[in-house]
């Protein structure tokens, strides 16, 4: 995604090299539709420079930190000396990562998807996470759980949910689901705590599986899963549900798996 604006004096912005003069460098700013910046050949690097073109080429990405912004002029001075291998290397990499959303958007929208639909999901994650990637890899790992607070229209959730479990590497994934217990008679509090429990495991779930349960409102009790993987982490929330139905009913009572929670009026 290339922003419309303009960088701010401080920032660390991503370049290409496009021509080089003996005063200075020209850079075509990546993030920034139809933006360029001036790098001084005093801001190219430490010390005296004889020749600018010893330390950078034509073509060549560079990391640079922007110094002054005139609109009026649409004037950008950027500095190279100024960024020190760490920063570098950190904003190549988000640069990278950046990337890599675009492609992971146009899976989930097709590549002819429109501008305004761009927009309003682009919009969105950056508002609730600060960057395309880091949506989708939230997305990754929580599913619809992580893009409930968002403005997105329920079909864009889900193709985004889908997309990123089909693409983003995680460390972890987690999906959540429900179960309503319900117990009749006198013992009906000791039967739903035994069916939790055993939604729990009863100590036998995986090591590197975690898996936790707690209260919602009765009858309603939520299940969370997290996993090395999707598939993994769907069957054992599956698996969970269904261990606390089987022990409820049998002993008398009820239990329902649903994926969503429930409203008060349902």
């Amino acid at each position: 995604m290339k922003f419309s604006g303009y960088p701010d004096p401080g920032e660390l912005v991503v370049g290409r090299v496009d021509e080089i003069e003996d005063f200075g460098v020209f850079v075509d700013l990546e993030e920034y539709e139809d933006k360029r910046g001036l790098v001084h050949v005093s801001e190219v690097a430490s010390g005296w420079i004889k020749n600018v073109r010893d330390h950078v080429g034509v073509d060549e990405r560079v990391v640079c930190k922007v110094l002054e912004v005139d609109e009026d002029a649409q004037q950008i001075d950027l500095s190279i000396k100024d960024v020190n291998d760490h920063q570098r290397s950190d904003k190549i990499q988000e640069w990278k990562s950046e990337q890599k959303a675009e492609k992971w958007m146009e899976l989930a929208f097709g590549e002819d998807m429109s501008d305004e639909q761009y927009s309003t999901v682009a919009n969105a994650l950056f508002a609730e996470f600060g960057s395309l990637y880091d949506g989708f890899e939230q997305a990754a790992i929580h599913g619809h759980e992580a893009l409930e607070s968002t403005d997105l229209s329920d079909e864009d959730a889900d193709a985004i949910v889908e997309t990123a479990r089909e693409n983003v590497s995680v460390p972890y994934v987690q999906v959540t689901g429900y179960v309503d217990l319900r117990a009749p008679g006198p013992d009906g509090v000791e039967t739903v705590r035994q069916a939790l429990e055993a939604a729990e495991g009863n100590g036998e779930v995986p090591d590197e599986i975690d898996l936790e349960v707690t209260y919602v409102g009765a009858p309603e009790y939520r299940i969370r899963v997290q996993a090395p993987n999707y598939k993994t982490a769907e069957s054992q929330l599956e698996e969970a549900a269904s261990r606390a139905r089987e022990a409820i009913e049998g002993a008398g009572g009820t239990g329902e798996f649903h994926r969503e929670r429930r409203t008060d009026d349902e």
